[in-house]
């Protein structure tokens, strides 16, 4: 097999990020221990976020949509461009906590043949933890079945920093593009899986994510829609039509019974704000289940 000229291709998929950007990018420039190269595909900005890129880091390798492809589509996008042995996927809401981050995933990945792809630790801007890791699938407890033979324990690692082998995403087609905003990460690491790899988490490599911590405190109603929209595309894609009945039906009685507690509770309940927060995630899963339900069995 002909090895990669470059250790890392890294890329980062860009959507309206002019106040983050360009400390992504800085992070990036103190890692000087690989031979690598770095894409920006920018999806159709309207806030100068790709001018920044264009005139302060002539040697970003960028691209510029006319249209908001979705992440998938732009990550899939300069896919063949990619010479690394290893492609390192990185939200432009992060930055890497110091000079050696990469190389400790590119190491990570050298030593342990047998992982497709790794996440890093995840940490919130002030120093605590974000949740990086899942060791279940959405829905797994009611599909044992499909997920028999899977490689490792780890199911799924957050998106916003990972490493993989570029022959195996190659090989298994890159991102699912039929996911727009959520979930491409969950269907990527069991595709992998299910090639014949582990899912791996690097400890020692640490990333700042801004995003994580804003987008779980607060997520409009139309983000619980496409969240759930894109939780059943991964099921219709993965797990067995009696599978997803049941989960379905699971997720509408779930719903039901947090609306209705929600409604009782709500006058002696002293956060007004995490409340409805609460009842706009579990009225938004419904209304978007309930269709769905309608066409299935009830």
């Amino acid at each position: 097999m002909k090895k990669n000229p470059l250790d890392v291709s890294i890329i980062i998929v860009s959507y309206n990020t002019a106040d983050m950007i360009g400390m992504c990018l800085d992070s990036l420039g103190a890692e000087t221990g690989l031979s690598r190269e770095v894409f920006v595909v920018d999806n159709a900005s309207t806030d100068g976020s790709a001018d920044i890129v264009r005139n302060r880091y002539p040697w970003i390798n960028l691209t510029v949509n006319k249209e908001n492809r979705g992440f998938a589509a732009a990550n899939n996008q300069v896919l063949p461009l990619c010479r690394g042995s290893y492609l390192y996927y990185l939200n432009p809401d992060a930055k890497l906590t110091g000079p050696g981050v990469i190389e400790k995933c590119v190491r990570f990945m050298d030593a342990n043949p047998g992982v497709g792809l790794a996440g890093t630790r995840l940490v919130n801007p002030d120093g605590s933890l974000q949740k990086s890791v899942s060791w279940r699938y959405p829905g797994q407890k009611f599909a044992m079945s499909e997920m028999e033979g899977l490689k490792g324990e780890i199911a799924c690692v957050m998106g916003a920093s990972m490493i993989a082998r570029t022959e195996v995403i190659q090989r298994i087609g890159g991102f699912d593009e039929e996911f727009i905003l959520y979930g491409e990460d969950q269907d990527l690491c069991l595709r992998v899986r299910r090639a014949g790899y582990e899912i791996g988490c690097i400890d020692d490599a640490v990333v700042v994510h801004y995003g994580g911590q804003s987008e779980r405190q607060s997520v409009p109603a139309e983000g619980w829609k496409k969240k759930t929209l894109a939780e059943y595309l991964f099921y219709r894609k993965h797990y067995l039509p009696e599978t997803i009945a049941r989960i379905r039906k699971a997720d509408l009685c779930k719903a039901r019974f947090r609306l209705a507690t929600l409604a009782l509770t709500m006058p002696f309940l002293g956060d007004g704000v995490r409340t409805e927060r609460k009842r706009t995630k579990y009225r938004a899963i419904y209304e978007t289940l309930k269709p769905l339900n309608s066409e299935g069995s009830n």
